[in-house]
């Protein structure tokens, strides 16, 4: 009797335990969980589930440049990691020469392209951009001393990283404003046209503003001519006819432009002056 009282009074109370157990989960689903704590989970379809994989060259500082440890930073990959988080995804730097960081991105290879690019016609056969996020000043980087002027570059040999749009109106013809395609030499990345600078390969280098500071900086007999080469904006790319990827990248672009996110991320790395 007294063991069939025992059973009894376990099971009553399994089963209060169970009904206390039930009422609590129902609070957890009911209930609204704490601002900033609920995760967002992304409806984007990206290349890898759960990923934004961003394809850039990351030898353009202060745009996307490696780290000591072999990581990326840079304007671009805060931008894109900032980018990533508003739509539930972890962001994949996808280091690559300019050109491929192009193709990967108007392939499907890469969800976005960020790596200072412009928007040209040649590119809007193969991409989409969104709305632009930064400006970029081109300038032309010389030896200390050199004869070179910007109104004879056109005598000059003219170096530039290749697929940029410094390249594509620098090796233009003369009848379209360019030098011609004999007085321009295209490299995989802005560090490897300086290095033929120094080396007298080459008499000068087209680059934008804020990677030619970064090198002259860091290289000592180098100068930057006064005056801009070109002025223009900078916008990310995904591939063409990817509207959902497009419209999900770009609403989340605006709103860290509106919040002043951005403004933050250039000024960090961009201080004025």
């Amino acid at each position: 009797m007294k063991k069939t009282l025992a059973i009894l009074l376990a099971l009553v109370m399994a089963m209060a335990m169970l009904a206390g157990c039930n009422n609590e989960s129902g609070k957890e689903s009911n209930s609204p969980a704490p601002t900033g704590s609920e995760p967002v989970v992304s409806t984007v379809k990206t290349v890898e589930e759960g990923k934004l994989h961003m394809s850039t060259n990351a030898a353009f500082p202060p745009y996307e440049m490696l780290t000591d440890d072999g990581g990326f930073e840079g304007i671009d990959v805060e931008v894109a990691d900032a980018i990533a988080k508003k739509l539930g995804l972890e962001l994949v730097v996808d280091n690559m020469d300019f050109t491929a960081a192009l193709t990967a991105a108007a392939n499907g290879q890469s969800d976005i392209v960020m790596a200072g690019v412009t928007i040209n016609e040649e590119r809007l056969e193969t991409l989409d951009f969104t709305d632009t996020y930064a400006n970029g000043v081109q300038v032309v980087i010389v030896k200390e001393g050199s004869d070179v002027t910007m109104d004879n570059l056109g005598e000059k040999l003219i170096g530039t990283q290749k697929g940029t749009t410094g390249y594509t109106l620098a090796s233009a013809p003369v009848e379209e404003d360019g030098y011609g395609e004999d007085h321009v030499i295209g490299y995989d990345n802005g560090a490897l046209a300086v290095e033929a600078l120094k080396g007298g390969q080459i008499d000068c280098v087209l680059i934008d503003n804020e990677p030619a500071k970064a090198y002259v900086a860091a290289n000592e007999g180098l100068t930057i001519l006064d005056g801009d080469w070109l002025n223009e904006d900078y916008a990310i790319g995904v591939q063409k006819g990817n509207t959902q990827l497009l419209e999900a990248v770009n609403g989340a672009l605006n709103e860290l432009i509106a919040d002043g996110t951005v403004q933050q991320i250039i000024d960090k790395y961009i201080p004025a002056e």
